[in-house]
């Protein structure tokens, strides 16, 4: 069983008398600045000049250069995307970075594929909110918190698994539940879990569905609304208390369907082959070698699947009903340039 911490076990006064710089201001940037300078920490920016810089500033924060910020830091954390990390921190982190200073993450990618190899003099550690920036936020805000995982992967001065729970306590991720694991794991499990299942799965499981039953003649809105919107309904369902809740909430003409229809769709040796290929090329960095080349050679393949997947019927559809529609999902959060990739 994975070791679990509370708030119990988390000594904010761990982070007294350290300055802790938030390299990027975007989804989870802004969230865990504003968290952390609400549970009385000393927070400073480091930014580009530009929008980012511009909206930290308005929100009452100090505001350096990058380098400038880490340089008057004992805590850096990087929350900027994995495929600008390892530039801004060759660039700009590494040569001034304290001696016996923390270098934190909210994602393990650029450790696990060793795009950034900190010195042996500093902490290294973990702090990956399970939840996009403005949920952190707006639980933080109504006094609960998104659960976190934690890891320690350089522990130089003795006190790393300190500052780093320190650090998750104060944007309030202890409220919640803190898992402790490895940079390795949860960053392998993390992009197997989006390719597999949550991105690519589910995604292409809903486009599959809305294309058969366009194709069968049946209206695209009906099929947007089956295959699409009421994905979210089931999936709250699963998060309040599991498949059972679900099955549970649902007709039992539903259920039936679940338990003969569903092996049809997803014959499970079928698929656990091909998802095991996917594990593999994440273990043994051929996913993470792709992704690298991609943004190295301009973006091409990925910038050509975003423009298709904008012009797909189910988007398009999509968009005219959500528009048209009381349930239209107000909530957002700042996504900008500088937000980090979890």
């Amino acid at each position: 069983m994975a070791r679990m911490y509370y708030e119990k076990d988390c000594d904010l006064n761990a982070l007294n008398g350290k300055v802790i710089a938030i390299i990027g201001y975007g989804s989870q940037g802004h969230a865990h600045a504003m968290n952390l300078r609400d549970s009385g920490c000393n927070v400073i920016m480091g930014l580009r000049p530009g929008k980012s810089w511009d909206k930290a500033t308005k929100d009452g924060f100090e505001v350096y250069t990058v380098a400038e910020a880490t340089a008057k830091a004992d805590i850096v954390m990087m929350l900027v995307n994995d495929e600008r990390a390892a530039d801004i921190y060759k660039e700009s982190v590494a040569a001034n970075l304290k001696d016996g200073a923390a270098l934190a993450f909210a994602h393990g990618f650029n450790i696990r594929y060793q795009q950034i190899q900190p010195a042996a003099n500093i902490d290294v550690f973990m702090a990956a909110p399970k939840g996009p920036g403005h949920t952190v936020r707006s639980q933080y805000v109504a006094g609960k918190g998104v659960p976190c995982l934690v890891a320690c992967e350089q522990d130089a001065t003795g006190k790393c698994m300190d500052i780093a729970l320190a650090y998750i306590a104060g944007i309030g991720g202890a409220r919640a539940g803190v898992m402790e694991t490895t940079m390795y794991e949860e960053t392998e499990t993390d992009l197997f879990g989006e390719q597999t299942v949550l991105c690519g799965g589910v995604v292409d499981l809903m486009q599959c569905g809305f294309e058969v039953l366009v194709e069968a003649g049946y209206q695209p809105e009906n099929a947007y609304f089956e295959c699409i919107h009421e994905m979210k309904l089931i999936i709250d369902l699963i998060n309040k208390g599991g498949v059972a809740a679900m099955n549970y909430s649902i007709s039992d003409t539903a259920e039936f369907g679940e338990y003969v229809s569903g092996p049809r769709v997803l014959p499970h040796d079928e698929i656990k082959a091909n998802m095991r290929k996917v594990l593999s090329d994440i273990q043994d960095g051929t996913f993470a070698g792709r992704w690298i080349a991609e943004n190295k050679n301009g973006r091409t393949f990925f910038n050509s699947k975003r423009n298709n997947l904008a012009k797909h019927q189910m988007e398009v559809v999509g968009e005219e009903l959500r528009n048209n529609m009381l349930w239209k999902d107000t909530q957002g959060g700042d996504d900008g340039l500088d937000s980090a990739s979890n």
